[in-house]
């Protein structure tokens, strides 16, 4: 009878896995800058050779935390054929900040943060930064077509605007209260906007939760 093989050890994450998960977790704990290689080898639990194995430098690393983020927070693009009320609530709905799940401080948008830690406009982390902003207005744009907008262009930035705003005084408030009275001012500017103001939905009123 012959002997059976070992059974196969599962392995855990590799280590570029580890080392965005350790960037992610600092750099939206305590920023980029103060976020040094040093202390991202030690929790990630790799070598420094490791990690240049992986990343050329910081500024690389940084790069791909940023990348790996764009998807997951960028506005839903806009379908055809898709309903007015529907691409009306999409614009709204990024301004529905759910709760934080821990007491940690609200650190507000990566991507702006990194434009502000990284402030050279020529440098690959800001450019990414704008990029993903210029993207994010788009989305907003293409959204603001879809539910009739006049000025499709003019209300993804007002948007746009609007919702960078919201999140910055969230970060220096350290309350997510701003998103609600943004999402109301947001709604003024859409039915202002559209083809048929205030068709639809009525939410003129600031909705603040109380609870």
């Amino acid at each position: 009878m012959s002997e059976l093989p070992p059974p196969r050890r599962r392995r855990g994450r590799g280590a570029r896995e580890r080392i965005l998960q350790a960037a992610t977790e600092l750099f939206t704990s305590q920023g980029i800058n103060a976020t040094g290689m040093e202390q991202l080898t030690t929790v990630a639990r790799v070598s420094k050779r490791t990690l240049y194995m992986h990343f050329a430098g910081k500024d690389d690393l940084v790069h791909a935390y940023l990348q790996q983020l764009e998807e997951g927070l960028l506005p839903a693009e806009a379908s055809p054929g898709q309903d007015p009320l529907h691409a009306r609530e999409q614009l709204l709905a990024i301004f529905e900040w759910a709760p934080a799940d821990s007491s940690a401080p609200l650190r507000g948008c990566p991507f702006l943060n990194a434009s502000v830690e990284v402030p050279d406009p020529d440098h690959p982390v800001h450019r990414l930064a704008a990029a993903y902003k210029s993207e994010f207005a788009r989305r907003l744009t293409g959204l603001a077509r879809r539910a009739g907008a006049r000025d499709p262009e003019a209300l993804g930035e007002q948007l746009a605007l609007l919702y960078d705003g919201a999140v910055a005084r969230s970060t220096a408030l350290n309350t997510a209260d701003t998103g609600a009275y943004a999402r109301s001012i947001a709604a003024l500017l859409i039915d202002a906007a559209t083809a048929n103001p205030g068709a639809g939905t009525a939410t003129y009123e600031l909705v603040r939760d109380s609870g």
